[in-house]
């Protein structure tokens, strides 16, 4: 059950959406609400109004400058996505706020998760959070067979969260066990320019050296003498790339390059480093978006053996029309590909997969 909408004023859209939606069974027990950012200081009240006027008691999701639904995306404007589902009995828990070192799931899960040897948490992330990696570390830890997809708030201002009540600050969502088959996908919109290296010299996120040589001199051999010319035209098209190590898919995480020492031949990247780490400096490339989006969607369509039932999408700010072109495409292939069923989500200020934090990526969650 699926229902989006795009109106200036909150309680028309939430009208909209429901009426869309339409009769909801007794038997629906959960739902997701996506609204973009001029909405973010109304989402208690509508979470209300949505628990209201449908029955569902839980609910999960957060704020994004655009959001997304079957086939259609909504950015910088006033929009909402609601889908509800009506999933197995036992089948998830709503995890509640988590957001410190000491956190631990509640006593009362522990049951639950033995039942289950594998756990698949969607989850929602404050991006001012700095622990964010730690505490997906310690959630991963956590859970019996973990894997965690989601991503984190984007907004011009506050960053709210659902998780049966409105939170901020720290990671939170719901984990599904084994009785609801989840599968779900990784797309990246970045390329490699260059071969892989190993950095030699740093300190936390500033490279002094790179196989030996002064970072700043490889970032300019590698991407070239046009660029290498003006840095400042780089900057938003040129990204240091940190292969993961044993990973049988030559999967990376993109950083953002976000400071240059010309007099000491250094850089400064988006993410601690260190001595000994490969990376790969790599470009922003809209045709390698569409070939490794088109990669993800026949993978995940040779694995489904039947239409989803809903899905979720996260997908990087950075994507959407600045990589696919013409609005909405990039929801289109998902529609194109997989067929038309509910789907919402949002544009995310980094997304998570396999407890990682990526950026550039798009992550698909489907419901089988």
């Amino acid at each position: 059950m699926l229902g989006h909408a795009q109106s200036p004023h909150w309680d028309k859209a939430t009208e909209q959406c429901l009426q869309q939606i339409g009769y909801v069974p007794p038997e629906a027990n959960i739902g997701f609400l996506y609204v973009t950012d001029p909405f973010a200081d109304m989402v208690q009240v509508i979470l209300e109004q949505l628990r209201e006027e449908t029955g569902v008691a839980h609910w999960v999701g957060t704020v994004g400058i655009g959001i997304c639904a079957t086939g259609k995306e909504y950015l910088q404007t006033s929009a909402m996505a609601v889908m509800i589902g009506c999933l197995p009995d036992d089948s998830f828990r709503i995890l509640p706020f988590y957001n410190r070192a000491a956190d631990n799931l509640p006593g009362s899960w522990d049951t639950w998760l033995t039942r289950s040897s594998t756990h698949v948490a969607v989850l929602h992330g404050d991006p001012a959070n700095g622990s964010l990696p730690q505490l997906l570390a310690q959630l991963d830890a956590s859970l019996p067979g973990g894997f965690l997809v989601g991503g984190l708030s984007s907004s011009h201002g506050a960053h709210p969260q659902i998780a049966d009540e409105v939170l901020d600050g720290g990671l939170s969502g719901v984990v599904f066990n084994d009785r609801q088959p989840i599968l779900t996908g990784l797309t990246q919109g970045c390329s490699p320019i260059a071969e892989k290296r190993v950095i030699t010299d740093c300190d936390n996120n500033v490279i002094n050296r790179i196989d030996d040589r002064p970072a700043l001199d490889v970032l300019k051999e590698d991407i070239g003498e046009i660029l290498a010319r003006d840095l400042n035209r780089a900057a938003g098209y040129i990204f240091a790339g940190l292969p993961i190590r044993q990973s049988d898919t030559g999967d990376y995480l993109v950083r953002n390059l976000i400071g240059v020492d010309s007099e000491g031949g250094r850089i400064a990247i988006g993410d601690i480093v260190a001595p000994g780490q490969p990376i790969q400096f790599c470009r922003r490339d809209g045709k390698t978006a569409w070939e490794d989006m088109r990669r993800m969607l026949d993978e995940l369509d040779e694995r489904l053996e039947t239409p989803p039932r809903g899905g979720l999408y996260f997908s990087c700010l950075g994507r959407g029309k600045e990589l696919f072109g013409e609005e909405s495409a990039e929801l289109e292939m998902i529609r194109r590909k997989l067929g038309d069923f509910p789907l919402v989500g949002f544009f995310a200020n980094g997304e998570i997969s396999n407890q990682r934090l990526y950026g550039y990526t798009g992550v698909l969650v489907l419901f089988a």
